[in-house]
């Protein structure tokens, strides 16, 4: 396993920075050496390392969640407001709605093997989003109207929203029923992830202030907690440790700014290397062969859910007083997509779903076509189109 780690790290670093030098974004060179050293191209990757690649992508995700929570302020979210809780539901909803309409047209399914199709696309990359409106807002650009907070704070939420959605229409499709109720889950999964971690970063912050510790032991202990919350999460279905993640965090800003910055610096170098862990591991998940013989009607599908998804997110800023260019950067901002759609894109073949093919093809190429062109149209328009 250790040698698949190594493999892993380097290969990760030499061909993020071939692609870092071609003016593309680091993780595309990462993603596409997971492609070609996975198990499904060449083999390299160790299979023990592959078993816990799901844990270690959770571990990456962790790191860069708990970063966004110790960059972002309560007083930032509060002026947001509405635009803020319409981004955590509306956009997925508007791209989960254009695939029920366009996927029976395209590929012949059902009406509900297309809401399956679309909830499975239509969840945002925090992997990919959050560390670059965290280097947004550390420049300085969008500091007035707090628009990468904006992006920020619907991410993490976006997610959990479409995981229930999907987990219902699957459940659906395979000949169960629709439970109502547990779109109720959502609201009560987000409020309960923000009160316990807003309460576990209240009591980490005056143990911290009461208390001499390392830096490095501190990091330790807000991992541990953090892992504490996946736990909850897996085990109790009205709570969103995701959230919670972040909500400590943003506790923890807000009662000692200080600190906050101390850690950030820790986690930020914990980042360079989960960064990486993440996106070669993301990559090796994909099916290269799936997407080759996909042809132009997945992608057209996927382009197309894109579409329904920016309109979603221009809905979300109506009537506020972000300008075109605003607007525009924020559609930008929510199209990546990687984590989400590698952990539970081959769910429905696993199932046995007719659409289960299908579903993982789509899958494989959102991350490939969104993943890098999303990372890189961010990172070559926001000086352009943000103050």
């Amino acid at each position: 396993m250790l040698n698949g780690f190594a493999v892993v790290f380097i290969s990760g670093l030499i061909l993020g920075k071939i692609a870092k030098t071609l003016k593309l974004p680091p993780l595309t060179g990462m993603i596409f050496s997971g492609i070609l050293l996975g198990p499904h191209a060449f083999g390299l990757i160790s299979s023990e390392l592959m078993n816990i690649s799901a844990d270690l992508r959770q571990l990456a995700l962790v790191i860069i969640l708990t970063r966004a929570g110790l960059t972002l302020e309560i007083n930032d979210l509060k002026k947001i407001g509405r635009p803020a809780v319409m981004m955590c539901f509306v956009p997925a909803c508007f791209e989960i709605a254009g695939t029920i309409l366009i996927a029976p047209l395209i590929f012949g399914i059902s009406h509900i093997e297309a809401a399956v199709l679309g909830s499975v696309l239509a969840a945002v990359s925090p992997a990919v989003v959050v560390p670059r409106m965290i280097k947004i807002i550390e420049e300085g650009y969008g500091r007035e109207r707090k628009i990468p907070q904006l992006v920020l704070a619907g991410a993490a939420a976006d997610d959990v929203f479409v995981i229930v959605m999907f987990t219902s229409f699957a459940a659906l499709c395979a000949g169960g029923s629709f439970v109502f109720s547990s779109i109720a889950q959502v609201p009560v999964s987000i409020i309960t992830g923000i009160v316990v971690g807003a309460l576990g970063g209240y009591i980490v912050t005056k143990w911290f202030e009461k208390t001499e510790i390392k830096s490095a032991i501190k990091v330790v202990i807000l991992l541990s907690i953090s892992f504490v919350f996946l736990y909850i999460q897996d085990n109790i279905s009205a709570f969103s440790g995701l959230i919670a993640i972040m909500s400590m965090g943003m506790a923890i800003t807000h009662f000692n700014k200080d600190e906050a910055k101390l850690l950030s610096s820790k986690y930020n170098e914990l980042w360079t290397g989960a960064e990486i862990m993440l996106f070669v591991l993301v990559g090796a998940e994909v099916e290269i062969a799936y997407a080759l013989s996909a042809g132009a009607l997945a992608i057209a599908m996927v382009v197309a859910a894109l579409v329904f998804r920016m309109a979603g997110v221009f809905c979300c800023t109506v009537k506020t007083n972000l300008n075109k260019k605003e607007r525009l950067f924020c559609m930008i901002s929510y199209t990546p997509k990687a984590t989400v759609q590698a952990a539970i894109g081959a769910v429905p073949l696993s199932m046995g779903l007719a659409c289960g093919n299908l579903v993982l093809t789509a899958a494989v190429l959102a991350i490939l076509i969104t993943a890098p062109v999303g990372a890189a149209v961010i990172d070559s328009t926001y000086k352009k189109l943000l103050k």
